[in-house]
């Protein structure tokens, strides 16, 4: 068995004891079987994708780099408590996104620690963060859970640009496992999309990022709503060091403001809105109170979210900060640079 070895190193315990032993030839991975480890591990749904899927093209050289020779994703889903998410008190909806990101992250954990057992290589990048800053502005993630989790049949991307499971709806995190094996069987497409066409996340989004005609505004949703991730951050001590003294930096920045990026630096970073997952009625699990009384539904949870006074950060000049001011006149609205990487001046 294997290559022939120096005579000191095959006489070595170890080498001993392994080549005693009945060799393991991990072959094709069964997908009942594995679809069963995943939800013991704590999944609350699953489903597998081909590498080579041609809707995956762009992902295959990254998971190449991160596990040379992948040829399976493995799709977890994870559940969120919808009215955590819905709260106004944004403590509440980030402590969900962050307690599901830990549930999410341990059940692949377990999953990939089953597979390497057994004799496969496996590979759980994040669900969120940690990202590969090193490539920042460029490409951060390992893999793209969204895509993989739609070639895998576990949903499909609303207008909101969030993954809607047929089920739990949008209500969801996702997470990837590479494998270095085929699946006996993998998931489809759905043949539907669960998105009602409600528009429900175009009215509860404050800073219009979401067109009624399905396009979306990336920069005016991450400028806001990760205030307090990246961009915000670098914006935040541009503020600082721009500040000639403490008087003035306190004239530019609020102690709530200064609260709150304290708070996300030392817990985690909290998002500022997410309400177009709030207010979707759409899955299964969901869509009942929709039904029953859309009124009722509206007054319950987009209303709340809408009449909330707070904060909203937007880009100098933008489509944005117009629609902030004219939608929300109760709402403070804060002209903000985002933290946007500038270009290197030329000698």
């Amino acid at each position: 068995m294997g290559d022939k070895l120096p005579g000191r190193l095959a006489q070595h315990p170890t080498v001993r004891t392994v080549r005693g032993r009945q060799p393991r030839r991990p072959g094709i991975l069964d997908a009942d079987w594995l679809r069963e480890i995943c939800l013991d591990a704590g999944a609350d749904d699953v489903a597998f994708a081909r590498v080579d899927d041609p809707e995956l093209a762009s992902e295959v050289e990254h998971v190449e780099a991160a596990l040379p020779g992948t040829k399976s994703y493995i799709s977890l889903v994870v559940k969120m408590n919808r009215d955590n998410i819905r709260s106004t008190a944004r403590s509440v909806a980030n402590q969900e996104f962050h307690r599901s990101g830990e549930l999410l992250n341990e059940t692949a954990h377990r999953v990939v620690r089953r597979l390497q057992d057994a004799g496969y290589r496996a590979l759980n990048p994040s669900a969120t963060f940690p990202m590969e800053m090193d490539n920042y502005p460029g490409r951060i993630w390992v893999v793209a859970h969204k895509p993989v989790a739609v070639a895998a049949g576990l949903g499909v991307m609303g207008i909101h640009r969030n993954v809607i499971h047929p089920k739990f709806g949008n209500f969801i995190l996702l997470g990837t496992i590479l494998v270095d094996a085929p699946i006996s069987r993998y998931g489809q497409p759905l043949d539907y999309s669960p998105c009602l066409e409600c528009k429900l996340c175009v009215a509860a989004c404050p800073v219009g990022a979401i067109g009624k005609d399905g396009s979306f505004d990336w920069l005016a949703c991450s400028t806001h709503n990760y205030r307090e991730f990246m961009g915000g951050f670098t914006d935040w001590v541009q503020t600082v060091a721009d500040s000639t003294d403490a008087a003035e930096f306190r004239l530019r920045v609020t102690d709530s403001e200064n609260a709150s990026m304290w708070q996300s630096l030392s817990f985690k970073p909290n998002y500022k809105a997410a309400y177009c997952l709030a207010v979707c009625p759409a899955g299964e699990d969901v869509i009942e109170p929709y039904l029953d009384n859309r009124k009722s539904f509206l007054d319950l949870v987009l209303k709340p979210l809408q009449d909330k006074k707070e904060t909203l950060y937007v880009l100098p000049n933008s489509k944005a900060k117009e629609y902030a001011e004219r939608r929300y006149p109760h709402k403070r609205v804060r002209v903000v640079d985002g933290g946007r990487p500038q270009p290197s001046a030329t000698p």
